[in-house]
C-alpha cells in the first residue's frame, strides 16, 4: 500500500520532514514539529509555501499552530498512517530504509522541542515586574502511594532559666547548702582527685620539685564530721597545719610536689561572718624547699542546713607572681550565700560574731 500524500521525516535527512505527493518524493521540506504518530501535521505545499523560506516554516504561529494539526495529512486523506508504511518509488518512500532509527529519532526530537519550550515558559514566568530572572522553587511531586509527606515539629529551643545555682559564675555545694562566687580565672574542677574541691585556676603547671602536676589555687569545702568540736575557732586552728602539709608538704600519694614545707608564719586570723553565720579563719604563710610556697587558709562556720554542723573552707593559693591576689580569698569568703538566697552574705569584719 502506497502512504498517502504527507510530511514525513527525509529518508536522506532524518533531521527535516520533506513532502510525499503520494506517488513520489518531493523537493519540498522542512523542520519538524513536535512528533507523533502517523503523518506529520501540515497541508500540502502550495505555490506560497513553495516560494517562503525554510526558516519561516520553523517559526511559532506559522506553518504549525494555524495549519493542520500534527496527526492530520490534507482533507479527505485517511489519518492514523503508521511511520513504517510502504516505500514509493524505487524504495525511497516514507518509512523506508529507516524503520526503528526514524522513530527514535522522531521521539528525540520531539522532547527536545518539548523541553526547550518548557525552560523558555519558565524563565518568562520567573521574570519579575522589571524583567529580572527570580528563582522558581519547582513544583513538589505528589505522591500516589501514599499522603504527602510531613516535617517534624521544630524541637523547642532551650531557655536560660533556673535557680542562681545555674548561674556559671556561681560553684553550688549541695551537701553544706551553700554556693560560692566563681571569680574571674577560676574555673570549675576539672581532673581532680578529691570529690571536696570547689573551683581551681584555670590550667595547670609542672610542679617545681617532683614534675608532677600542680595549680596555682584551688578552694575545698568539706563537712567537719570526725570531731565533737563545734566551735569555728577551734576547728579553723586545728585544721591549719594538716591544710599546708597537704597543700605543700606531701600529696595524695606521698610525693613532695614542692620538696616539702621548710617553715610557715600566721599571717591574719580571727572572727568572719559566712553567709549569715558567725565563724572563724586563721591563714599561714608557707615557705617550701623548692618553688615560691604559698598561702593556706582554713574558716571554719556552721552550716545553713540539716542539723548545723560545721563546714570546713580551705583555700590553697600560690605566692609569686604566678599566685590568685590574696584578695580572692576575702572576695570569695564575702561572696559565699545560702543555697536559694542571694541576699546573705558576710565577710571579714562583718557584724556577726566576735570581733576581737
Amino acid at each position: 500500500m502506497t502512504p498517502p500524500p504527507g510530511w514525513y521525516r527525509d529518508p536522506s535527512a532524518p533531521h527535516l520532514e520533506r513532502w510525499w505527493d503520494g506517488t513520489a518524493w518531493t523537493e519540498h521540506r522542512r523542520v519538524p514539529e513536535p512528533a507523533g504518530y502517523g503523518p506529520a501535521a501540515g497541508g500540502a505545499p502550495g505555490p506560497e509555501r513553495q516560494s517562503a523560506p525554510m526558516h519561516h516554516q520553523a517559526q511559532y504561529g506559522q506553518a504549525q499552530y494555524g495549519q493542520a494539526q500534527y496527526g492530520q495529512a490534507e482533507p479527505g486523506r485517511e489519518t492514523n498512517v503508521p511511520l513504517s508504511a510502504g516505500a514509493g518509488p524505487d524504495g525511497g518512500g516514507p518509512g523506508a530504509g529507516t524503520g526503528g532509527r526514524g522513530k527514535a529519532v522522531a521521539v528525540t526530537a520531539a522532547a527536545a522541542v518539548l523541553v526547550a519550550a518548557i525552560v523558555t515558559g519558565v524563565f518568562v514566568l520567573g521574570e519579575d515586574d522589571g524583567g529580572t530572572p527570580r528563582p522558581q522553587t519547582p513544583p513538589a511531586t505528589a505522591s500516589v502511594t501514599g499522603p504527602s509527606p510531613v516535617n517534624d515539629p521544630p524541637s523547642p529551643s532551650p531557655t536560660a532559666s533556673g535557680p542562681a545555682a545555674d548561674d556559671p559564675a556561681v560553684v553550688e555545694d549541695q551537701l553544706n547548702g551553700v554556693t560560692f562566687p566563681l571569680p574571674e580565672g577560676w574555673v570549675r574542677p576539672q581532673h581532680i582527685a578529691e570529690d571536696d574541691v570547689m573551683m581551681t585556676t584555670d590550667g595547670t603547671y609542672d610542679c617545681p620539685a617532683d614534675g608532677s602536676v600542680c595549680r596555682h589555687g584551688l578552694v575545698i569545702s568539706r563537712t567537719v564530721t570526725a570531731n565533737a568540736e563545734s566551735s569555728p575557732k577551734v576547728l579553723a586552728r586545728q585544721d591549719i597545719e594538716d591544710a599546708a602539709d597537704d597543700a605543700y608538704d606531701r600529696d595524695l600519694i606521698g610525693n613532695k610536689p614542692f620538696g616539702g614545707i621548710e617553715s610557715h608564719e600566721e599571717v591574719a586570723s580571727g572572727p568572719v561572718a559566712v553567709a549569715g553565720r558567725a565563724g572563724y579563719y586563721v591563714r599561714w604563710r608557707v615557705t617550701t624547699a623548692k618553688g615560691p610556697g604559698g598561702y593556706v587558709q582554713s574558716m571554719v562556720f556552721p552550716s545553713t542546713v540539716g542539723t548545723e554542723s560545721p563546714v570546713l573552707v580551705r583555700y590553697v593559693f600560690d605566692a609569686g607572681e604566678d599566685g590568685p591576689p590574696l584578695a580572692v580569698m576575702d572576695e570569695i569568703t564575702k561572696g559565699i550565700r545560702p543555697v536559694g538566697d542571694a541576699d546573705t552574705g558576710g565577710g571579714v569584719g562583718s557584724g556577726l560574731g566576735p570581733t576581737d
